[in-house]
């Protein structure tokens, strides 16, 4: 195995990522080596690490390519910490941009872009944000307690799951979102069993404007700590604002996050509810590290 690996460094709305190609699968990295990859002092610093790889040169793969041949390519992402992950909302759209800028795919606009996830397969456009992903169907899970510092009392959370578990917490007003302590893991009761993002969520005034809703949030990952944005989390807070709002809330809802705004819509599929996510991909510079230094 080469010691010098090509990365690129790319972003989803300040949600960042490591990417860098091994096709073939020849590549072997400990969770410890891709945390000091992430570290934002030893390393290049990023939220997660994607490896760009053939669906059938991992395990994995396989059961995308039997739901579709297509998928010939599959995002092999990692929390910061070296963590599995099962999916990124965000770095779906920088792995597309890859793809696509390297010269590894053509995607013309109207085309469909299959990957391959540990959540299964998920379908991509071009639009004029960046790029579009339909994330598929979710699930409304249970409710919990979520303490954070800086909230005197514990908060409600709905989960939400989207191939990932969320827990999304309405807060009153955005002083509180803006006082909100994430240095610290929020503590969840009861604690899922391979945890969960927290989102922390506050309607703009008016919610609704034009038909389309309007939230701000922010969020903790799961084995990262908070982050600028976070796509499938940007999801959750959507769906689960929507399900308080009750009848009558729109299916098309823009989030603020500190990093920027995304758009998420919700639709009708052959197979059920099917929600959306799209914004702005940019990949901002090619390296190399000698990971025999790691």
């Amino acid at each position: 195995m080469a010691n010098l690996i090509n990365f690129t460094k790319g972003h989803g709305t300040g949600n960042d990522f490591v990417l860098f190609l091994d096709s073939d699968g020849e590549i072997k990295l400990t969770a410890a080596q891709i945390a000091k990859i992430c570290d934002r002092h030893f390393g290049i610093g990023a939220d997660g690490l994607i490896r760009v790889i053939k669906s059938e040169a991992l395990p994995e793969g396989a059961a995308v390519l039997d739901e579709e041949p297509n998928a010939t390519w599959f995002m092999d992402y990692y929390n910061a910490d070296g963590s599995t992950a099962e999916m990124c909302g965000n770095g779906t759209r920088v792995f597309a941009r890859y793809l696509t800028e390297k010269g590894l795919i053509e995607l013309h606009d109207g085309e469909t872009l299959s990957i391959g996830t540990r959540a299964g397969v998920k379908d991509l456009q071009r639009n004029m944000a960046g790029f579009a992903i339909d994330m598929g169907r979710w699930k409304l899970e249970g409710e919990s307690l979520v303490k954070a510092s800086n909230l005197e009392v514990s908060r409600p959370g709905l989960g939400i799951n989207l191939g990932n578990p969320h827990v999304v917490v309405a807060l009153a007003e955005p002083e509180e979102l803006a006082n909100l302590d994430l240095t610290r893991k929020p503590a969840i009761e009861p604690e899922p069993v391979k945890g969960a993002n927290v989102e922390f969520v506050v309607p703009s005034d008016p919610m609704v404007k034009d038909g389309v809703g309007s939230i701000q949030m922010r969020v903790y990952e799961r084995g990262v700590g908070e982050t600028l944005s976070c796509g499938t989390g940007i999801v959750a807070a959507a769906l689960a604002t929507r399900h308080w709002a009750g009848a009558g809330a729109p299916n098309q809802w823009t989030v603020r996050v500190p990093g920027g705004t995304l758009g998420v819509r919700m639709f009708a599929a052959e197979d059920g509810e099917h929600v959306g996510l799209s914004g702005a991909a940019e990949l901002v510079y090619d390296g190399q590290i000698d990971i025999s230094n790691l």
